[in-house]
């Protein structure tokens, strides 16, 4: 779950699906008793955030519940989180976001092909994977998997909930969308393990946030529809909920459709629009992209603000 998708809801969407994440915190240390402190951890696409075990949202080093799930390399240093994504218009090419969409994917997979096109940072063939190439200190070229960059955001939440506790953590319950398939939920197990976490559990995000809407739920059995549609991903379940026990009927989703999809399509659309008007082809321009990416996500945010036809608001 994540993005620029959801700016004024993110907190909320993400803080549903992490108390759910949490609860299932419970559950894993009853099937593994040497388990320590077991904490929560929503890896998004644009958007993570972690809490612990008695469902508390930590915020980071900069007092934000919710961190960019973005990378970035420059000659001193490298960056995670808001230092990454603020930078971003100064050195594209070396700042790495949305690697949750490469994640347990081959290189010549459709979407992943597509993706190469539309960001700046460059995507390589390794073994038939998508590897991200990028320049870190003193100009040295390296290449990353997305397993790697995805460790790298989650040592990052790591440390914020560790800096909270002021103890070490090793064990974590993480949650993915319902539609990844098993190389994606393999990847995602590999991510923490390289971050040095113990993965207790993994647990669908539309699960988590039903798990979290049920647990006050008293009386007899209800049927409940989860929508989940956030920056990268969109997921639907249902789920019956009886007296506090939980069923899956259905679930389906689709992992390239969501809030970044929304700003691609703008995006295509122009460009194809200022090619026909003015025959200038600007997608290979990273600048302009940039210029016209930022344009999309202000749109869809002034979308987000204007009353709908019987005076409600769209909310993402």
């Amino acid at each position: 779950m994540a993005g620029s998708w959801r700016p004024r809801g993110s907190l909320s969407v993400l803080a549903i699906v992490l108390f759910g994440c949490l609860f299932a915190i419970s559950i894993a240390k009853e099937e593994a008793t040497k388990l320590g402190t077991v904490i929560g951890i929503d890896l998004g696409t644009t958007y993570s955030c972690v809490g612990n075990g008695h469902v508390e949202i930590i915020a980071n080093d900069q007092g934000n519940r919710i961190t960019s799930s973005w990378v970035a390399f420059t000659d001193r240093e490298r960056l995670i989180g808001e230092a990454a994504k603020n930078q971003a218009a100064v050195n594209a090419e070396r700042t790495i976001f949305d690697v949750k969409r490469l994640i347990g994917r081959k290189i010549d997979d459709k979407e992943v092909q597509k993706d190469t096109k539309l960001v700046p940072y460059k995507i390589v063939n390794k073994d038939g994977k998508p590897y991200i190439q990028v320049k870190i200190k003193d100009g040295e070229t390296k290449v990353f998997s997305p397993e790697e960059i995805s460790a790298m955001i989650l040592t990052k939440m790591k440390e914020t909930v560790e800096a909270f506790l002021r103890k070490k953590i090793k064990d974590v319950v993480i949650t993915v969308p319902a539609y990844f398939n098993d190389a994606q939920r393999q990847a995602t197990k590999d991510a923490d393990i390289i971050s040095g976490l113990n993965v207790a559990r993994i647990t669908y995000e539309p699960t988590a946030a039903a798990i979290a809407y049920g647990l006050d739920k008293k009386g007899g059995e209800k049927n409940i529809l989860v929508f989940d549609l956030g920056c990268g991903t969109f997921d639907v379940s249902i789920l019956t909920i009886d007296n506090g026990v939980f069923e899956v009927l259905s679930t389906n989703g689709d992992t390239y459709l969501g809030g970044e999809d929304f700003d691609q399509r703008i995006m295509e659309y122009f460009i194809k629009l200022i090619k026909k008007k003015h025959e200038k082809d600007i997608s290979k321009d990273n600048r302009a992209l940039r210029k016209l990416k930022r344009e999309a996500k202000r749109a869809k945010r002034a979308l987000q603000q204007a009353p709908g036809p019987r005076g409600d608001r769209i909310t993402f």
